[in-house]
């Protein structure tokens, strides 16, 4: 069967695919430290549960326009003015399918054949796809990790071009969990100042913080919101990834062509999970609090763990859930007599023959390294960071 061209640059999510081969191990009754899944170990909070029970009561189970319920994207409005500082209107606004839906179609939206789009290196693996399903063309920044994960101006600059249009900033980042300063963010401000393309903020981490302070683009350089395209969802901060409800807001063309895709496609997000979203946007912020307290007791736990191992160093990372560990010096040593040289096999070995899933780097950017969730229990990472010392002793 001849499929389309497009489909030849994609490869299958790394992070879907190990946390499903790591859940078909557990259903077998193997005992398995997932440390590989981006989802919140916690319960969609109470009260949102109870506006969707409520909603299907009362028989709202019908089609809604495609760009959401007109209560609901006055709520984001209202949540985009009270905690980012920035003022949009509801028909700025369109309600997705999760976060990742808001991201295709503004690649799908937005790009031609050969237009490009800057992606900083560590990325989320699904921004290049997105990119290329759009016939558009990834264009990697790499970042280090000495400087917080943020890029260079420099590096920037030498990589806008003409068919630059778009640049995606993510802060705090997957895998790195790394938050820009606001030197960071000014001198991306500054970068881009004088290239007119979208600058687009994945703000889907912006309540797993642990630092005092997260600022965005908008804080800097108040003169570029007018090309601001906003991504959020509320998977990571109400523990609401299988409700599919995210959101984005930016200039009105740009949000209407969205739409216009969305329209014939998907059409609106769940009739239910709008009403709980409303109520999670409109509810207490106590969950989240509690949420958030309990990670950073286990991301000290986790990242604590990995830097007493001989090999590997690991940054603390200042949002998100994730500990992106630097596994480098555990290259060149022997495993059953084979060198270790890559973080795909090494994740492999952890998998089969520890039993601990870890996502490898190579697919965020970033080889040399390996992403662990520690959006799991204590126990968990204790269990899987006693194997991975396991697998470190093993080494020769």
């Amino acid at each position: 069967m001849k499929l389309a061209r497009r489909l030849q640059a994609i490869k299958p999510s790394p992070t879907l695919a190990l946390n499903s081969r790591a859940k078909a191990l557990v259903a077998q009754g193997v005992d398995v430290a997932v440390l590989a899944a981006g989802e919140p170990d916690f319960d969609t909070p109470d009260y949102v549960k109870q506006a969707a029970v409520e909603a299907i009561r009362s028989g709202f189970t019908k089609y809604t326009p495609t760009n959401g319920i007109p209560e609901l994207r006055e709520a984001v409005c209202r949540k985009l003015e009270r905690e980012n500082g920035l003022k949009f209107t509801p028909d700025q606004v369109l309600i997705t399918a999760g976060g990742k839906q808001a991201l295709y179609n503004l690649c799908q939206a937005v790009l031609d054949e050969g237009d490009e789009v800057l992606i900083f290196s560590p990325y989320w693996v699904s921004y290049p796809d997105m990119v290329h399903l759009a016939s558009g063309t990834p264009v990697i920044v790499p970042t280090r990790e000495e400087n917080g994960f943020a890029p260079d101006p420099d590096s920037i600059r030498r990589a806008l071009t003409p068919r630059t249009r778009a640049v995606i900033i993510n802060s705090p980042g997957n895998p790195t969990g790394a938050v820009y300063s606001r030197a960071a963010l000014e001198g991306i401000a500054e970068a881009l100042r004088s290239h007119d393309c979208l600058i687009i903020t994945d703000d889907i981490y912006e309540k797993l913080l642990y630092t005092d302070e997260r600022l965005g683009i908008s804080d800097v350089a108040p003169d570029l919101v007018p090309r601001l395209v906003v991504i959020n969802a509320l998977s990571k901060s109400h523990a609401m990834t299988g409700w599919r409800m995210g959101y984005v807001a930016g200039p009105k063309p740009l949000v209407s062509a969205m739409q216009l895709i969305q329209d014939q496609s998907t059409s609106n997000a769940s009739s239910i999970g709008q009403k709980a979203a409303l109520a999670a946007l409109q509810g207490p912020a106590d969950t989240i609090t509690t949420m958030v307290a309990e990670y950073r007791v286990r991301r000290d736990l986790i990242v604590g763990g990995l830097n007493a191992l001989d090999g590997i160093r690991c940054r603390m990372p200042e949002g998100a859930f994730y500990a992106f560990a630097d596994v480098r010096g555990l290259y060149g040593r022997n495993y059953k007599g084979k060198p270790v040289t890559g973080s795909m096999q090494l994740s492999e070995i952890l998998l089969d023959d520890f039993r601990v899933a870890a996502v490898p780097g190579d697919p965020f950017g970033a080889e040399g390294y390996i992403r662990m969730s520690f959006a799991t229990s204590r126990e968990v990472l204790k269990k899987g960071l006693g194997r991975v010392a396991e697998l470190v002793q093993a080494l020769r």
